[in-house]
C-alpha cells in the first residue's frame, strides 16, 4: 500500500553514478561541487519518475541520503597497498586523501544522515529538487504522486527545522512555475533514544515519524549489530541473558518503551501526526503486536516480509 522506506543511497552506488558522487566529494571549488550535484539531480530525477509512476496514488516515503560519505569512497587500506606496490594515479591519490579525511572511528554514529546534510546542504536540496521535479512531471502526465520526504537521524528540533527549510525552499523553487498543488509532507526517522524522548519538540517541525527500530535497538543497547550477532548473541540467548534476539523481535520493555514514549509525545504536540516503523521489526508478528498496541499507523518492511506483516497486522487489529 505504498513504500515506507525508499533508500536513495542505492541510486548513488550504481556503476554510472558512483564516479559522479566521488567528483562531488573531491570537488575543490563550489562550482565543481555544484556541477557534480547537478549531474546527480538529473540521474535521481529519472529514478524518481519511475518510482512515482509505479506507485501512482500510493504514498512513497523517500529517505534523503543517510550513510556516511566514506561508503562512496574506495578503501584507504587497498589504496595504500596499491600505492606501495604499483603506485597511484593522480585521481587515486585524491581519493586516498579524501578517504583519510572522511575516515571515522564509528561512522554509524558519526557524520551521516542529517549531520551530513548540515556539512553539505546542497546535497539534500538537490535530492528534494529531483524528487519534486519528478512529481511535477507525473502530475503533468495525469499521475497522482504522494510524496513523503524523510530526514534521517534527527535528534533535535533545531536540526529538523534546518533540514525542513532546505526541503521547503527546494519545493518552493520547483513549484514556482506550476499551478497545481502537490501532496507533499516532510517528516523524520526516530532512530536515537534522544529523538524518542524529545519527540514532542521534533514533532513541531515534522509531519510524520518513522521509527527506525534497527538503529534505535543498537543505540539503546549499545550493541553494534554486526559484531554482537556474530559473536555474543548465541551465548546471551543460551545463558538466558536475553530472552530473544532484539534485532529480530523488538525489546518490548526497553526499545518498545522508547517507541511508546515517542508516539505519546509526538501526538501530544501534533495530534494528527502519521506514525510508522521501518525495518525488520516491521515484518515480525510479535513486534507488530506491540506497534499496534502503542498506536502506530503502519509498518514497513522488506518485500518478502510483506505477506507476514499484513497477516500479523490484521491479527493485531482483530
Amino acid at each position: 500500500e505504498g513504500i515506507g522506506l525508499c533508500r536513495t543511497e542505492h541510486m548513488f552506488l550504481a556503476g554510472d553514478r558512483l564516479p559522479i558522487v566521488r567528483r562531488m566529494i573531491l570537488a575543490e571549488s563550489p562550482e565543481d561541487e555544484a556541477a557534480a550535484l547537478e549531474e546527480l539531480r538529473v540521474a535521481q530525477k529519472a529514478d524518481f519518475i519511475e518510482i512515482l509512476e509505479a506507485m501512482d496514488g500510493l504514498p512513497v516515503t523517500v529517505r534523503l541520503l543517510d550513510p556516511p560519505l566514506h561508503e562512496f569512497l574506495p578503501s584507504s587500506e587497498e589504496l595504500e597497498i596499491k600505492k606501495a606496490t604499483v603506485g597511484l594515479t593522480d585521481t587515486e591519490e585524491k581519493l586516498l586523501a579524501a578517504a583519510e579525511q572522511w575516515h571515522e572511528f564509528h561512522p554509524m554514529i558519526g557524520t551521516r544522515g542529517v549531520r551530513l546534510g548540515v556539512i553539505k546542504p546542497g546535497l539534500y536540496a538537490m535530492q528534494v529538487r529531483a524528487l519534486m521535479e519528478a512529481a511535477v512531471e507525473r502530475v503533468l502526465a495525469k499521475g497522482k504522486p504522494k510524496v513523503e520526504i524523510m530526514i534521517p537521524l534527527t535528534v533535535t528540533r533545531e536540526e529538523m527545522a534546518l533540514a525542513r527549510s532546505w526541503a521547503t525552499d527546494a519545493i518552493a523553487q520547483t513549484m514556482a512555475t506550476v499551478k497545481k498543488k502537490l501532496d507533499v509532507t516532510i517528516g523524520t526517522m526516530i532512530e536515537t533514544p534522544r529523538a524518542a524522548i524529545r519527540a514532542d519538540e521534533i514533532a513541531e517541525e515534522a509531519e510524520f515519524f518513522s521509527f527506525g527500530t534497527n538503529d534505535l535497538t543498537q543505540l539503546t543497547f549499545g550493541f553494534s549489530r554486526d559484531d554482537v550477532e556474530g559473536r555474543l548473541m548465541s551465548t546471551y540467548l543460551e545463558l538466558g541473558l536475553l530472552k530473544r534476539n532484539p534485532f529480530e523481535t523488538i525489546d518490548k520493555t526497553g526499545v518498545g518503551d522508547l517507541v511508546r514514549m515517542g508516539v505519546e509525545r509526538g501526538r501530544a504536540t501534533r495530534p494528527g501526526i502519521k506514525l510508522g516503523v521501518c525495518g525488520e521489526h516491521g515484518g515480525d508478528p510479535e513486534s507488530i503486536d506491540l506497534f499496534y498496541e502503542v498506536g502506530l499507523d503502519y509498518v514497513s518492511c522488506s518485500p518478502f516480509r510483506v505477506p507476514i506483516a499484513r497477516l500479523a497486522a490484521a491479527q493485531a487489529v482483530i
